[in-house]
């Protein structure tokens, strides 16, 4: 009989509503049981694409004798990190701090009936393995410790909760900005950087997009070539790498080895909506094919994989099928053999490296370009064709299973993905994906003035976190450099509006990650670095100042300053890890170049200048007809031909009509 989790939204928890564990989700039930028990909680944080959260799952909770154990001596909480990132941050940073290592997922942390946490691990094997204690054995033992050791864990509880407290920013409301963070980063992000194989540090190794675009931005706006050179050897070696599914298109989530081979293989959709705006920008820069192909495709997964028929983007696809992970991707030399023509695979066996030996386990292939072509025509032909037959064929294997729960703040990132990769290279089938997925948040999940963060067949629930309204703002502002909609500017100052009135530390600056009326917890996080998303922080940041700006707003530039000057010793202490912030902190002090179209060719000119690489100019297209313009926007339109009006800061210019001159204005300005 299933147990409480099959009503809940979260396929995550739906996967484990047929466990013999006694399952809650996180809410008031469960808190309340473990307090009128006194018994501890046995949290576990998972996600549905995660491979050693199925592999812990298949171990011990489904096993009946383990969860007759689990049920005995705890309250058992099952928790969705990506439908609550807020537990996950605590109970992450609580994990490092008790155990001092990193963490991870699976998360199994054990906490007081109060919340807080005095043991915790991230995977346990069912009996003891490879110096890892066995999860039977040490759940009694967990048990008597809270049973038994009241007074000295009540004494770790208090320093925990006062540890968790000092990771909150020190008011820094009178710092002055400077460019030296920016500087730092560089610097940093260069003495990580590995010159052979791209990318930052050793295995595992991770795209980490925010901070290659830090590296793009103003390593173009200062003409330094290395910074540059940086994310062109990344990129490629990304693309040509396992990393990148070859067949089908798509980014995985990192690769185990330094030389992107052999990748974990789930493909989460935060991951790819920021690597499509980066290969769309650096194609600007320097039109590759490589470059185009990968955004190409990445798109064509998008649109047939990961966007629900009601215009929402699902948020993953696993690692596994048939419980083994990769299973779907990797290939014997026989079965490509027998799957393309023969001249196709005299071409693709050196490219994809089927003529050396086996890269991944049990004499399986996975498909990574260890030859590249030589860039003739029939030679790229004969790829496609090759590629078009492999994906078929795989099509008829057992397909990993997809996570189809809608969250607000991955849709952003993908939206703002697909848009910018639309306005790169002019393909409107790539904006109304994005356009689609917009007006479905609109719909579905913004009520009554608020977001909810997360919807699953038709349910929408959770209170939305800052990066629901950062990133969703940030979106926006790139669909209105498409085609300027009334909707939009006013859906933009309501977000805007609720970051100020319901995130933001109006005593020292910032913005904390659940709003002021949100569910109390042992700690309000406020978090300035980047992880695997960027920082909510540094894109509120970012948004704020670029919206007070396009639409003369000065208290949200306002806003982002405070932010920025509340992170300022977290950025001089490690800039490169708050590369979001670095960002917005370059507008801020340089703000960006606002463009305002108007004329009867004014659409032409915006596709024009969409194919130039111009990060700091903000171009919008006023269309005849839109009424209730804010002054800023509100500029005349000439009787035939185009007027650009430019504004930086306080700072405006008269009315351009020659696209070289402005073409040449902006870049300029960007330097």
């Amino acid at each position: 009989m299933p147990n409480r989790l099959a009503r809940e939204t979260s396929p995550y928890l739906q996967q484990h509503a047929d466990n013999p564990v006694d399952w809650h989700a996180w809410g008031e039930e469960a808190l309340n049981l473990a307090r009128t028990q006194n018994k501890p909680i046995l949290l576990s944080v998972g996600y549905s694409a995660c491979h050693w959260c199925h592999v812990m799952a298949h171990e011990s909770f489904e096993d009946a004798a383990v969860a007759a154990v689990m049920n005995e001596l705890f309250i058992n909480i099952k928790v969705d990190r990506e439908e609550r990132p807020d537990l996950d941050q605590i109970y992450q940073t609580a994990h490092a701090m008790l155990t001092q290592r990193n963490g991870g997922w699976p998360l199994t942390m054990f906490l007081l009936p109060d919340q807080t946490p005095y043991f915790g691990g991230t995977y346990f094997p069912k009996t003891a393995r490879q110096g890892m204690p066995g999860f039977v054995e040490l759940l009694p033992q967990i048990a008597a410790a809270f049973r038994d050791q009241q007074t000295e864990i009540a004494k770790q509880s208090e320093s925990l909760r006062a540890a968790l407290a000092r990771t909150l920013p020190p008011s820094a409301t009178a710092a002055t900005l400077t460019p030296a963070p920016l500087d730092t980063a560089l610097r940093e992000l260069k003495d990580n950087f590995d010159e052979v194989e791209g990318g930052l540090g050793s295995a595992p190794k991770f795209p980490h997009p925010s901070e290659l675009e830090l590296c793009l931005r103003f390593g173009s706006a200062q003409n330094d070539e290395y910074a540059q050179q940086m994310v062109r050897l990344t990129l490629t070696k990304m693309a040509e790498g396992g990393i990148y599914d070859q067949v089908g298109g798509g980014f995985c989530r990192y690769s185990v080895d330094q030389t992107w081979t052999i990748p974990h293989f789930e493909k989460m959709l935060y991951d790819n909506g920021p690597l499509l705006r980066l290969y769309s920008d650096l194609w600007l820069l320097d039109p590759q094919p490589l470059y185009r192909r990968s955004v190409a495709d990445t798109a064509a997964w998008v649109l047939r994989e990961m966007q629900s028929p009601a215009g929402g983007y699902y948020s993953s696809l696993d690692a596994d099928s048939e419980h083994e992970e990769g299973k779907y991707y990797v290939w014997t030399p026989a079965e490509v053999r027998a799957t393309v023509t023969a001249e196709e695979y005299a071409l693709i066996a050196p490219h994809y490296g089927l003529d050396v030996r086996a890269n991944f386990e049990h004499e399986f292939w996975h498909l990574r370009v260890n030859q590249p072509l030589a860039g003739a025509d029939a030679g790229v032909a004969l790829l496609d064709a090759a590629r078009a037959k492999l994906f078929v064929r795989r099509e008829q294997r057992v397909r990993p299973g997809r996570d189809e729960k809608i969250l607000v703040s991955w849709n952003a990132l993908m939206i703002k993905g697909m848009a910018r990769a639309a306005r790169a290279f002019n393909e409107p089938a790539w904006l109304q994906s994005a356009r689609r997925a917009a007006d479905f948040l609109r719909a579905s999940l913004w009520r009554d003035g608020r977001l909810l963060a997360t919807c699953k067949d038709g349910r929408a629930h959770l209170n939305a976190y800052l990066d629901d309204y950062a990133f969703l703002l940030d979106a926006l502002i790139e669909l209105m450099q498409h085609d300027l909609r009334a909707g939009d500017i006013a859906w933009a100052r309501d977000l805007a509006q609720v970051l100020l009135d319901q995130f933001e530390d109006r005593d020292n600056g910032g913005f904390f990650f659940v709003s002021h009326d949100h569910e109390r917890l042992i700690h309000r996080a406020k978090i300035g670095h980047d992880n695997a998303t960027p920082s909510g922080n540094g894109i509120a940041a970012f948004a704020l100042n670029r919206l007070g700006h396009l639409l003369g707003e000065p208290r949200w530039c306002e806003a982002a300053e405070r932010t920025l000057k509340a992170f300022k010793p977290a950025m001089e202490r490690q800039a490169s890890g708050h590369s979001s912030l670095c960002v917005a902190l370059g507008e801020l002090l340089a703000p960006p170049a606002i463009v305002v179209l108007r004329g009867d060719a004014a659409a032409d000119w915006q596709r024009r200048l969409a194919a130039h690489y111009l990060p700091q100019a903000l171009i919008v297209r006023v269309p005849d007809g839109l009424s209730a313009l804010p002054a800023a926007l509100d500029k005349p339109a000439p009787a035939r031909g185009v007027n650009a009006w430019v504004c930086r800061g306080v700072e405006c210019l008269p009315a351009i009509t020659d696209f070289e001159q402005l073409l040449s204005t902006l870049k300029t300005a960007g330097h």
